[in-house]
């Protein structure tokens, strides 16, 4: 399994998710992150699984989903198409 993200330490205070994503630590604003991770209780909070290949987090009692590209910006494009030479 390929893995696309090393995530670890994550918290919460009242406003902001703390999470070391590649060795870097970063915070978000609950209030642009996600209204159901800021109207949640602490258990829900901290009731969390990070995917194996480190992909995203689930938050399964309130059916939460973010990856981990969308937190960082990360936005991913399909490689361009060579165009193929015709030979005559």
């Amino acid at each position: 399994m390929k893995k696309y993200h090393e995530v670890k330490d994550l918290s919460f205070t009242e406003t902001t998710m703390k999470i070391t994503i590649d060795g870097k630590k970063h915070e978000f604003d609950l209030n642009k992150l996600s209204p159901r991770l800021k109207s949640s209780t602490h258990s829900d909070r901290h009731n969390y699984e990070i995917s194996p290949s480190g992909y995203g987090i689930h938050w399964p009692t309130i059916d939460e989903d973010l990856s981990i590209d969308g937190l960082l910006k990360i936005i991913h494009r399909p490689p361009r198409r060579r165009k193929s030479l015709t030979y005559k």
